[in-house]
């Protein structure tokens, strides 16, 4: 496998990589509804600290965290499966959740299910605007890692129009994405699945098999999805999204916690950073026992192991990173308005960095910036 590296705020680079199925289908766009649990507006008041800048505040007795069965979600797949997370926060339970996209993931955070989430951040940005600042960005885990995979019949964007493609969910990272490329060449689309072009968002597995069998033209998808239609679709890649990002950066998982708790628990929000930095560092120095480790996890969660030629391709599509990626967030929300998916907004508050960049320190690692949009 190609070596890849932890991106800012890691330890030096090492080969990287792994990979993991989607795991339940679940319902579409529902966040309005929960932002009546939502907290008030983000201060931009830092986490509380005492003199020696250690978190302070009572530890929680339970963290209720969410997370994808997928590669673009192998910081949190790593952390609990190795018990990273459980050895740092100590006493404070660790429960998790598998969700398929982000617009429901963000809907248990804000109705008070999740405590924290590992999420796109255009699902994170649409909650945060949404819920009026009910959650905060404390730290990245993945960049790059997905592609819109097309049929044999599809060679340039021009041979789209009348086509039928696939997004995991109304509103996530790759919705926001594909909806926004579309319209840069030309087509217009809806979210009703109308227009030039038709996008039905729909779960990852169900897409896969549509795409078997013809009845879809492709999908913007997340690692290991993109190389599952390319192998077992027999598809091929028309857009690397890596191509529309400067040096290829950009977000694609971001841990989030709900506001309330990071006021609330500061301890157990940087207890699980700090098992993040730990399981970042072990997939770096670690390659062959994490892809294992992967296979194993994507096994235990879907009862089928990915095949040999679907991890290794998706195994070279992105890396683990703990900095968030925040300059790349704005232009997030410009593809999102622009796909009438939000209005303009200002993100001042969105991240909150403290947490991290203490923990970050402590490992004798650099800071990372919160380009301006929060404390750090």
């Amino acid at each position: 496998m190609s070596p890849l590296r932890i991106a800012h705020g890691s330890r030096p680079a090492h080969p990287v990589k792994r990979a993991l199925l989607g795991a339940t289908a679940l319902a579409t766009l529902a966040l309005t509804a929960a932002c009546a649990h939502a907290a008030a507006p983000i201060s931009s008041t830092p986490v509380a600290a005492n003199s020696s800048g250690a978190a302070t505040g009572t530890p929680a007795s339970e963290l209720h965290l969410g997370y994808f069965a997928n590669v673009t979600h192998t910081t949190p797949i790593v952390g609990v499966a190795k018990d990273f997370f459980a050895q740092k926060l100590g006493s404070t339970k660790l429960s998790t959740q598998i969700f398929n996209a982000g617009p429901d993931e963000m809907t248990a955070l804000l109705g008070g299910k999740l405590d924290a989430a590992y999420v796109g951040p255009s699902s994170a940005l649409n909650a945060w605007v949404k819920s009026k600042g009910g959650l905060v960005i404390v730290a990245g885990a993945e960049n790059a890692g997905a592609e819109l995979v097309v049929s044999s019949k599809i060679n340039s964007p021009a041979d789209l129009k009348g086509k039928s493609l696939a997004s995991p969910q109304l509103g996530n990272t790759q919705d926001v994405a594909l909806r926004y490329w579309l319209k840069q060449q030309g087509y217009a689309t809806d979210q009703q699945g109308g227009g030039d072009v038709k996008i039905t968002p729909t779960d990852n597995a169900t897409s896969l098999a549509l795409f078997e069998a013809g009845k879809i033209d492709g999908a913007w998808v997340p690692e290991p999805w993109a190389s599952r239609l390319v192998v077992e679709g027999k598809g091929h890649v028309l857009v690397d999204e890596k191509s529309l990002w400067p040096n290829g950066q950009f977000a694609t998982t971001n841990l989030v916690v709900s506001k309330s708790f990071l006021q609330a628990h500061p301890q157990s929000v940087k207890a699980l950073i700090e098992g993040q930095l730990e399981a970042n560092a072990w997939v770096a120095a670690n390659a062959a026992d994490a892809a294992k480790l992967v296979n194993t996890t994507i096994k235990s969660l879907t009862g089928k192991a990915l095949k040999d030629p679907v991890i290794t391709r998706a195994w070279t599509e992105e890396n683990v990173t703990n900095d968030p990626e925040a300059s790349s967030l704005q232009t997030s929300l410009t593809h999102a308005v622009s796909d009438g998916l939000l209005k303009q907004t200002p993100l001042d508050g969105i991240y909150d960095l403290t947490l991290l960049n203490q923990a970050l320190a402590e490992a004798g690692q650099p800071a990372v910036s919160s380009a301006g949009l929060g404390n750090q």
